[in-house]
């Protein structure tokens, strides 16, 4: 009966193959052709000429690109602790007792995160807007400034404007990330929490140690999809400051874009695109090894080492006793 239901082997390889086909056309055929064209001096048209390395070369040193960089890991830091941070703080707000109506508080947490992110963008420059704007508005009542002319250009202000353009993401990211925590608190038996909370724990010892070693993964996940979004933030920027004032706001993908698409450079801005994919492999990399060791308690770190010696001396054993071969 089973094997009369079982689909044959090319349609289990039909169905495999699309998704694979789409993935690889969407995903490496771009970053293979952006590796092809940044070896090339070419500014718009069909005339293309090969200059081997000195696209990298020229990227090394540009100060605005690695300016650029340095907004973008402002960027992931700054959402790090924004987004992730306060949404694992209002995870454990909701998860308490004494919050009634949690799907409610689930769906409006995570209702900004499907707004596009140029209408945040929009929404976030009319409160910064400096006539009509609700920041303003709030100090011209509080009698801060004597009329809203006189209030502050917010996005004009170039030590202040990454962190001004920082804050709607983090805005609009936070029920994303509470959503998944919440799920993955949710799975955490609760067995567990009520002895904790009888044996006195309060409140910050049962998230520290506690609900956070249980979550880990989940925690290492959210903090990945949070560095991968903003080492590519672009979309709210864009629509806010468009890098300015000047390029104090500038970030990775806007220069690239810039670069390629405004003042027509396409083989150098091939070369940022390179760049850009190869620095957020490397930021990621980075910032998951250091979540990881962070999260690793020094019982874990020693039962860790532990294993290891006992797995090498295992194989050393094995080595000894059945020779080269191994077990047979």
């Amino acid at each position: 009966m089973l094997n009369s239901i079982r689909p044959k082997g090319r349609v289990i390889f039909g169905y495999l193959v699309i998704p694979v086909v789409l993935f690889i056309f969407t995903v490496f055929v771009p970053l293979v052709a952006a590796l092809f064209y940044s070896f090339f001096d070419w500014k718009v048209g069909p005339n293309k000429i090969f200059n081997g390395f000195d696209n990298y070369v020229k990227l090394i040193n540009d100060r605005t690109f690695w300016a650029s960089f340095e907004h973008n890991i402002f960027l992931v830091l700054f959402c790090i602790i924004g987004q992730v941070g306060i949404a694992f703080i209002l995870v454990m707000i909701i998860s308490s007792k004494l919050v009634k109506l949690k799907g409610i508080h689930r769906t409006f947490g995570f209702f900004p995160s499907t707004i596009s992110a140029v209408c945040i963008g929009f929404i976030w420059t009319m409160i910064y807007d400096q006539r009509r704007g609700i920041l303003n508005f709030i100090l011209l009542h509080m009698g801060k400034i004597n009329s809203m002319k006189d209030g502050p250009i917010w996005l004009n202000d170039p030590s202040k404007v990454m962190t001004l353009v920082s804050i709607p993401l983090v805005w609009q990211y936070i029920g994303y990330y509470m959503v998944i925590l919440l799920s993955a608190v949710a799975s955490i038996d609760t067995e567990v929490l009520e002895s904790a909370e009888l044996d006195g724990a309060s409140g910050f010892d049962r998230a520290r140690y506690i609900v956070l070693p249980l979550i880990k993964n989940t925690l290492i996940v959210c903090v990945t999809l949070c560095v991968a979004g903003n080492m590519k933030a672009f979309d709210n920027i864009y629509v806010m400051t468009a890098g300015g004032p000047g390029y104090s706001s500038m970030v990775m993908a806007l220069y690239g874009y810039k670069t390629s698409f405004e003042t027509g450079y396409l083989g150098y801005g091939s070369c940022i695109s390179v760049a850009i994919f190869v620095l957020s492999l490397i930021v990621i990399g980075g910032s998951q090894a250091l979540l990881r060791s962070a999260m690793t308690d020094k019982y874990d770190k020693i039962e860790a080492k532990l294993q290891k010696k006992r797995d090498k001396e295992m194989r050393e054993a094995a080595k000894a006793k059945y020779g080269k071969g191994g077990l047979r």
